[in-house]
């Protein structure tokens, strides 16, 4: 008997996504903790998880290196399913219900809702620029080359984005919590088709639209080797 026909679970995210998205989310959290202690004093003893002042200086913009290429390969295998559809806008007129879990007052969703394709599309700002105004301070590879007045502005600038990207990240993860079954998805891959049919309606449509396609093919298959002699 077919997969299609027996298994009551969906299958979200595949193996080299979720890798992929766990590689990028632990490079960002290591980015935020060693770059925190040169923001402000305060998380200065942060340092101490890198081995000190001047080898967390060091391994900063190499984690950053490191994020960015993660998520070029991340922003190609989501571009397509974060592009904002008309349903999205009216989810996020509609943020209210949203918050206060009237779900069933709310439009149909695809395989990412507007919030998360919000996630996404910000990021996508964020980190490009974090890497070049991070690039433009880094000393002594680049930094004694750019011109102090361009290095400062780069300095002000890295600091407002990682603020955003941090807050972002923050709803993000706050998200994946309160909606029941998300980060399980993340993590195993799967989920049931009841919690697909609830969360993201138009999405279990196309993939039951799948199986349905698989069912049949499969039936055509079978006859055609039974009529055969």
């Amino acid at each position: 008997m077919s997969l299609a026909k027996t298994d009551p679970q969906l299958l979200r995210y595949g193996v080299w996504t979720r890798l992929l998205h766990w590689l990028v989310a632990i490079s960002f959290v290591l980015l935020v903790l060693s770059g925190l202690p040169f923001f402000h004093p305060f998380f200065w003893s942060l340092t101490g998880l890198f081995g000190g002042p001047t080898m967390t200086r060091i391994l900063h913009p190499w984690i950053g290196l490191f994020l960015s290429l993660l998520f070029v390969l991340m922003a190609i295998r989501f571009f397509k399913e974060s592009l904002f559809k008309r349903h999205d806008v009216q989810w996020l007129k509609q943020i209210d219900d949203v918050l206060t879990n009237r779900d069933e007052k709310l439009p149909p969703v695809g395989k990412n809702n507007a919030g998360q394709k919000l996630v996404f599309w910000v990021m996508l700002l964020c980190i490009p620029l974090l890497l070049i105004t991070g690039v433009l301070m880094w000393q002594p590879l680049v930094g004694e080359e750019v011109p102090i007045t361009l290095r400062r502005l780069a300095s002000v600038s890295h600091a407002y984005l990682a603020f955003l990207a941090i807050i972002t990240l923050i709803i993000h993860i706050y998200s994946g919590i309160w909606v029941k079954g998300s980060f399980q998805a993340m993590v195993r891959g799967r989920v049931s088709k009841a919690w697909a049919r609830h969360h993201h309606d138009l999405w279990y449509e196309e993939e039951m639209e799948k199986e349905r396609k698989h069912r049949e093919i499969s039936r055509r298959h079978a006859s055609r080797r039974g009529e055969s002699p």
